[in-house]
């Protein structure tokens, strides 16, 4: 994603995170880049919805290394636990985030009912503050499992089933977080804003960031209304499967460690 060519407001970006690394909080770094984060447009200027701060380390780690050959059984345990450590970190994130999305239609009536803007504010700057954080955490670990599936050909042949056992699941949760971002993220799509910017939408891609709304026909009710509580109870499916899935990852991740500090 890094490697093509796109133009950003870098500037914008690096002001509004405080010149501070998104992902490990140095807010002193020698050198800093925006980094792209969900589904960013492939062409022209990326807007700074789609982008967040990181720091010279955070940004080679989104990167993965996937050049070696072998790996010595300590260095594989290591990349393992960070790997597993990262993905609880993001199911927190996620949690946050799915939570902001869900109150945000009670929230915003409220605001227009009350004239109160500055709650409404503070509460759509949350909600894109914590979407950027749970995009990076997700690519953070995509680089993670990148890496890891990378050396299953390099590690011995007794470690293998289970390393590959664990890249599979820790996979498949990986794409039961994004599902449960994609219905968050419809809520706004609901409400007619972007989902990136939160600007208006009016049309099904948005005139501001260029993201285009996530489809809301499966959530109206008899009437064309929103069901956002059925909406809502999917969301909480979503995340109760990504909670099961932890469960058989980390069975998987415990006897992969067994393996490998034998």
């Amino acid at each position: 994603m890094t490697s093509r060519d796109w133009i950003a407001d870098r500037e914008a970006v690096f002001d509004r995170d405080a010149f501070t690394c998104q992902q490990c909080g140095d807010d002193e770094p020698a050198t800093l880049h925006p980094y792209p984060i969900g589904d960013v447009p492939l062409e022209d200027a990326v807007h700074e919805s789609a982008l967040v701060t990181v720091c010279e380390v955070c940004f080679n780690a989104l990167e993965p290394s996937l050049a070696a050959a072998s790996i010595e059984s300590d260095a594989l345990f290591h990349r393992v636990r960070d790997a597993t450590r990262l993905q609880g970190e993001t199911i927190s994130d996620l949690a946050a985030f799915a939570s902001l999305s869900t109150s945000l239609p009670a929230t915003l009536e409220s605001a227009r009912d009350d004239g109160t803007e500055v709650d409404s504010d503070d509460a759509v700057s949350e909600y894109q503050h914590t979407r950027r954080d749970v995009l990076l955490a997700i690519a953070l670990v995509d680089a993670r499992l990148e890496e890891l599936a990378a050396l299953e050909s390099a590690v011995d042949s007794d470690v293998r089933p289970s390393l590959l056992a664990f890249t599979e699941t820790a996979t498949a949760l990986q794409s039961t977080l994004i599902e449960a971002v994609e219905l968050s993220e419809t809520v706004v799509s609901a409400l007619e804003r972007c989902h990136g910017c939160f600007a208006p939408l009016e049309e099904e891609t948005c005139s501001t960031c260029g993201l285009e709304a996530r489809e809301t026909a499966d959530w109206h009710d008899i009437g064309g209304s929103i069901a956002f509580d059925q909406l809502f109870a999917t969301i909480n499916e979503t995340l109760q499967d990504a909670a099961e899935t932890t469960d058989t990852l980390t069975d998987r991740t415990t006897a992969l460690a067994a393996q490998l500090t034998t």
